[in-house]
């Protein structure tokens, strides 16, 4: 029979912790999309140097991010690189593991970016006499991010939710981390969580519509 008995009140007395947790969350996030849009954009340039040794380095990473759990490369990060005596701390673990994550599927984006620019685009560029790096930078760039933008929006989602993987390698200063030290301390596991979900949702929905509000900037014409 139902009879749980909901205590709202204990846990928005909580809600300053939680909202200083989904601060940590954030800052998170955005620093692992930084790093992995600059990892990504290198990635992409090994892949069109020509080399074979960074072609193939490009392509391993791509193909670990991708095809294996984010909490998997979370605990390489943790527990793996601690055997050869590199010890990160917890947020830097989820950190290092997300932006890993985030570099291979912006890769991946930014490859399909490419493809969908036609090469006279590259060509018209040496013919005004740049070099390689400079038709990539100044033509083929601002096009590939262009087009690569939205799919990036939605890996920056993913990567706020992924946030909550930190708990499994005993960070507790986000909001998942935060929820699940107060659940323990209090047993009122759906107030707690409801209000976390509810957090990661306004978090997420706000991401996505600033997201959208600055394209409608950068991108009109």
């Amino acid at each position: 029979m139902f009879n749980y008995t909901f205590h709202w009140n204990q846990a928005l007395r909580a809600l300053p912790q939680m909202l200083d947790g989904a601060l940590v969350t954030l800052q998170v996030a955005v620093l692992s999309m930084v790093i992995g849009l600059a990892c990504a954009i290198a990635l992409t340039g090994f892949r069109l140097s020509g080399s074979r040794i960074l072609s193939g380095i490009a392509a391993v990473w791509v193909e670990v991010a991708r095809n294996t759990p984010a909490l998997f490369q979370i605990y390489m990060a943790h527990f793996g690189l601690g055997n050869f005596g590199i010890h990160l701390s917890p947020y830097a673990a989820l950190l290092a593991g997300i932006a890993f994550n985030n570099a291979g599927y912006l890769a991946e984006n930014f490859r399909g970016a490419l493809k969908a620019i036609p090469e006279t685009q590259t060509r018209a560029g040496r013919s005004l006499g740049m070099n390689s790096l400079q038709a990539f930078r100044f033509i083929v760039l601002p096009q590939m991010l262009r087009v690569a933008y939205l799919p990036a929006t939605n890996q920056m989602v993913w990567a706020i939710l992924m946030t909550s993987l930190g708990v499994t390698v005993g960070m507790n200063t986000d909001l998942a981390g935060v929820t699940q030290e107060l659940n323990a301390r209090s047993f009122r596991t759906f107030e707690f969580f409801a209000i976390a979900a509810v957090i990661y949702y306004f978090i997420a929905k706000a991401v996505t519509l600033a997201a959208r509000a600055l394209a409608w900037r950068m991108f009109r014409y």
